[in-house]
C-alpha cells in the first residue's frame, strides 16, 4: 500500500517560525542531510520515538538514504523522501516510488507529544498506524492535523532554508519529475572531526 500522507480538504492555519539552531546537540542523535544547496541538521528524539530514531540511524549508517529522492513534495505542506527500495535516483522507479521501504520490519506507532511544526521530521505510513518503515517527511509549515497521527522523530534545527528550496511536485499529488534528492545522510557522531558541532563542520572545510 502506498505510504503517503492523507491530505485534508480544508486549510489549516500555519504556526509560526523555524526552529532556531541549538547548541550542545548530541552527535549520536543528530542527523546530517546533505542537499544540493547545503546541509540540513536534524535533532532526533530518542526519548519519544526510540524505535523510529533507531531505524533512521540504522538506514543512514548503512548508506541506504544516500541518493534517495524527494518523490512527493507539496507546496505549503511537506517534502517526502526515504523510499530506499524505489526512490534512489540511480534507478528511480517513477511508477512504484512511494510504495517501498527497507528490508526491515515495519515499526509500531510511537505517536507522541511532539508537534508537526515547521521543520518537524515525521514518519510516513499507510492507513495502518503500524506501517512506518523508511519513508519520512519534513514539514514546510505547521500541520497540526497530523499530530498524534504520525510519529514525529526529529526537528530541523539548521538548514531549513535548504529544505525550502526542494523542488515542488505537481499540484494535488505532489509527484515530482526529475526530483531533488539527499546526496548524503549521516549520523553526526560518525562523521570526521567528531569534536566539532555539526553546524560548524562546513565552515571548517572551507
Amino acid at each position: 500500500m502506498k505510504k503517503i500522507l492523507a491530505l485534508a480538504t480544508f486549510i489549516f492555519p500555519f504556526a509560526i517560525g523555524e526552529a532556531q539552531a541549538k547548541e550542545g546537540l548530541d552527535p549520536e542523535n543528530t542527523l546530517l542531510i546533505d542537499l544540493e544547496n547545503g546541509q540540513v541538521v536534524i535533532e532526533m528524539y530518542p526519548d519519544t520515538a526510540p524505535k523510529h530514531v533507531a531505524r533512521i540511524k540504522e538506514l543512514a549508517r548503512a548508506g541506504k538514504y544516500d541518493g534517495v529522492a524527494f518523490h512527493r513534495v507539496i507546496e505549503g505542506f511537506m517534502a517526502q523522501t526515504g523510499d530506499v527500495a524505489f526512490g534512489n535516483v540511480k534507478d528511480f522507479n517513477k511508477r512504484r516510488v512511494g510504495t517501498g521501504g527497507s528490508d526491515k520490519p515495519d515499526l509500531p506507532a510511537e505517536f507522541n507529544k511532539r508537534k508537526h511544526v515547521r521543520g518537524a521530521c515525521s514518519m510516513a505510513r499507510s492507513s495502518n498506524p503500524n506501517s512506518a518503515n523508511s519513508q519520512f517527511f519534513i514539514c514546510f509549515e505547521a500541520a497540526g492535523f497530523l499530530d498524534l497521527q504520525y510519529t514525529v522523530w526529529g526537528q530541523v534545527v539548521k538548514g531549513m532554508e535548504y529544505v525550502d528550496k526542494i523542488k515542488r511536485g505537481a499540484p494535488g499529488s505532489g509527484s515530482v519529475t526529475d526530483p531533488d534528492y539527499m546526496e548524503k545522510v549521516a549520523v553526526a557522531s560518525d562523521t570526521k572531526n567528531k569534536d566539532e558541532a555539526p553546524e560548524e563542520k562546513k565552515k571548517s572545510e572551507k
